[in-house]
């Protein structure tokens, strides 16, 4: 079985990254790192803006806001069925006919009768 990561924004909303993995553990790691990665830019910021922001309410806030934005997105493995399989939330779709199979006719469709002229 494969696994990809999807990422979680907002830990709400999940967004398709396209990672596909062989093993549950490579997937595992790579959302290891995707969430280290949000940590060191997080930690960036916050230095930055502890050495910019002067009022310490004002700073509070910032940095409480950026923690939502940058910590709260997370990163989960799911299950992926490669290209042989539909998505659960894909709707299904009738496999376009071929040559060398007829396609179903379709139903009539009812005309109104012309009038005859005189």
């Amino acid at each position: 079985m494969k696994w990809m990561l999807v990422v979680l924004v907002g830990g709400v909303s999940p967004v398709n990254t396209d990672l596909v993995f062989d093993k549950f553990a490579d997937c595992l790691a790579a959302e290891q790192q995707m969430r280290q990665h949000y940590s060191d830019a997080f930690d960036a910021w916050d230095r930055m803006a502890a050495a910019r922001i002067e009022r310490r309410s004002d700073y509070k806030k910032a940095r409480d806001i950026e923690a939502k934005r940058l910590l709260g997105n997370i990163g989960t493995c799911v299950p992926h069925g490669g290209g042989d399989q539909q998505s659960v939330a894909t709707p299904q779709q009738q496999p376009p006919a071929t040559s060398s199979q007829p396609a179903a006719p379709s139903p009539p469709q009812s005309t109104p009768e012309p009038t005859p002229r005189t």
